[in-house]
């Protein structure tokens, strides 16, 4: 008998024409890890909310079909019984907080489960412990950064103990290193309690393809496209996957565009070592010259600085200081990428750029004017900011009048206004959703419309926190595009991410904060080859990066190929075999 169960399982939201999920199948075996794929929009998010009976009871949206949770209809369940087998931890981790405290917020839902006070507090210590939480147990839960949060959740689940621990996207707001870990937590538990049934939903897969034990693919109308072992869903499939945007481990995407380009590949590659042994004979060169540099390094004065940081220091509500002494600064026109661990600063210092956060005067610098003694109003029309947290920045009940509200409050003429906004609906695939509420997009839809609607005044710049948390890979690539085509028109684009490939791929410099100091600015090569830097920062060597360690490859003045586009040279083939890049003079295909 297996654990989980779904039977012909469809899902639809209120006002909404097509089902989210549409008489979706499969069955899960206890231990197993599954991980559930599929272009943003598919539902997997849906069906998440459908095994923990938040569908139909909490969340407004009709549910058919039957889940069986150990041989019993789940319908049949009360919400205890439940909720002590399916621990979830949700996309945003905000949703499911509830509490003051850290230790308050783990202790919740075991007081809800009645178990005995003794015990509570051995659980509460263990599961905090395990996240790396239990020195902030006594914190205020929103005095957390994103992906500290994230952890709690996490460690609110775990301490419950449940039989299946669904994860939706439980690793978005981690640095690098902290996602990695996380992996490794996972691997661990599994040898620890082997009877834990894990399911997760995950966009970046290099770190976790080697423990998934089955894969849940989801087409874009939300039916189940493909399911069984990673290898036999993502082999053989190389169209399909490439039409439904779906990322893949990055030497499973480089084995896939070697093929795509004619060269015998047989078996995708899953992890670093698979690609080392299947792409060893067909390297041609170990060695190629590195394609001349097309940014400039030049110093630029203060007035050609887009946004200009002097010594600045902050703290909130006299706590230890999150920014200490930060100088920066950004050229005007520039792709700049802000990384850095959680908990760093990151926010804290982009928030100043638009003065949410109040600096000292003479501190901050926009477009060569200090920050302070501008208007709200010009500051407005000269930086857009797209929040960490898309929900902190929807004001209006519609998905059309939250694009159009920066232009009516600015006073647009009705026509450009309807022109932009149709646009916009367009470019980010949000048509079909124009007239729903912003906040029962999903949160992938969700990040694309704050970053819309910040695309719509037409700002000389744009700071743009964790973009791409939560998108597929094409919309990822038509919101980079839609980035690097305003870049080209001179627009300064400032990106925090965690997102490595993304630094990689996309950007010209980049900063790291640590520890509220920036420890480096300089080119996105520099800083992948400074491994120390890395590890000091969280961060990690991309995994073609590896790759090229592992098969000895390397450019003639010693750095290492950061893109797949970068790595055809080494086969023979030119760099023009893959589709030319459409915007970022830096962009590379993948």
């Amino acid at each position: 008998m297996s654990l989980l169960e779904a039977r012909d399982l469809s899902a639809r939201y209120p006002r909404t024409e097509q089902n989210a999920l549409n008489h979706v199948s499969f069955s899960i075996e206890q231990g197993e890890t599954w991980l559930v794929l599929g272009p943003s929009g598919s539902g997997k998010s849906t069906l998440g909310l459908c095994l923990a009976g938040l569908i139909p009871h909490s969340v407004p949206a009709m549910m058919q079909g039957q889940i069986l949770i150990d041989g019993r209809d789940a319908a049949e369940m009360d919400v205890g019984a439940r909720t002590a087998k399916i621990g979830m931890v949700f996309q945003d981790p905000e949703a499911q907080f509830c509490m003051l405290t850290v230790e308050d917020e783990v202790a919740f839902g075991l007081e809800n489960l009645a178990i005995p006070y003794e015990e509570m507090v051995g659980r509460i210590s263990e599961a905090l412990t395990t996240v790396g939480l239990h020195e902030r147990r006594h914190e205020r839960v929103d005095r957390l950064s994103g992906g500290q949060k994230q952890r709690l959740a996490l460690a609110c689940a775990l301490a419950r103990r449940p039989a299946i621990l669904f994860l939706d996207e439980p690793t978005a707001n981690l640095d690098p290193a902290s996602r990695r870990e996380f992996f490794q937590l996972l691997r661990r538990l599994r040898e620890e309690q082997p009877g834990l049934t894990i399911i997760l939903i995950e966009h970046i897969l290099d770190d976790l393809i080697d423990l998934v034990d089955r894969v849940l693919l989801l087409a874009s109308d939300g039916t189940v496209f493909g399911e069984g072992t990673p290898g036999d869903v993502l082999d053989g499939r190389d169209d399909e996957l490439d039409q439904m945007g779906i990322w893949l481990p990055q030497v499973t995407a480089l084995g896939h565009k070697l093929r795509a380009a004619g060269l015998p590949v047989a078996r995708l590659p899953l992890t670093v070592g698979e690609a080392a042994s299947a792409l060893k004979s067909l390297l041609v060169r170990h060695v190629v010259a590195r394609p001349a540099a097309t940014i400039g390094a030049a110093q630029k004065t203060r007035a050609q600085m887009a946004i200009q940081v002097d010594d600045l220091t902050f703290g909130y509500g006299g706590r230890v200081e999150v920014l200490r002494n930060v100088p920066l600064g950004v050229p005007d026109g520039a792709l700049f990428a802000i990384v850095g661990p959680n908990g760093s600063g990151k926010t804290t210092l982009a928030s100043h750029f638009a003065d949410i956060l109040r600096p000292p005067a003479g501190r901050v610098f926009l477009l060569g004017d200090d920050i302070t003694g501008l208007t709200t109003g010009q500051i407005t029309e000269r930086v857009g900011y797209v929040f960490q947290n898309p929900e902190h920045q929807f004001v209006e009940q519609h998905v059309d009048d939250e694009l159009a509200y920066s232009l009516r409050v600015r006073h647009r003429p009705a026509a450009e206004i309807e022109a932009v906004v149709e646009q916009l609906l367009h470019s980010f695939g949000l048509e079909a959703h124009r007239r729903r509420n912003p906040f029962a997009l999903s949160q992938g839809q969700k990040r694309r419309l704050s970053v819309a609607t910040m695309l719509a005044v037409g700002q000389r710049v744009l700071v743009l926190d964790e973009p791409t948390f939560g998108q597929d890979r094409d919309t990822a690539r038509a919101l980079m595009e839609r980035l690097c085509a305003l870049h080209r028109e001179g627009v300064t684009i400032v990106v925090i991410t965690h997102d490595m490939q993304l630094v990689a791929d996309y950007m010209e410099q980049v900063a790291v904060l640590v520890d509220g100091r920036i420890r480096f600015v300089g080119s996105t090569q520099e800083l992948f080859a400074d491994q120390e830097l890395l590890q000091a920062a969280s961060l990690r060597a991309l995994p073609l990066h590896d790759l090229a360690r592992e098969m000895d490859v390397r450019y003639a003045d010693g750095f290492l190929p950061m893109t797949i586009r970068d790595w055809f040279p080494f086969f023979g083939l030119e760099a023009g075999s893959l589709p030319s890049p459409s915007a970022c003079d830096r962009e590379r295909a993948s």
